[in-house]
């Protein structure tokens, strides 16, 4: 399981999984929940390159990032490291 400590952003942390290239079981730790417990519904067993084109540079508000601009980022960190 990978953990990605966020910035900028209302959730601290995320963790999820990468099996031969899709992500599973992800979750926020904070955030607001329910928005972020549909995100992580939609995006169960999606290829996670796919995940990072639909997810990254996504802002909240006047912030310059978001939850999912922040899991993006969190997924190229673990496809990265692998």
């Amino acid at each position: 399981m990978y953990k990605y400590e966020t910035k900028g952003v209302c959730s601290s942390e995320i963790f999820f999984d990468i099996k031969e290239g899709k992500l599973y079981n992800v979750q926020f730790e904070g955030g607001c929940n329910g928005n972020l417990k549909a995100l992580s519904l939609l995006v169960e067993g999606m290829d996670a390159s796919e995940a990072v084109k639909k997810l990254k540079g996504i802002n909240c508000g006047l912030r310059p990032t978001s939850c999912g601009d922040q899991l993006a980022r969190a997924i190229e960190a673990a496809l990265e490291s692998a």
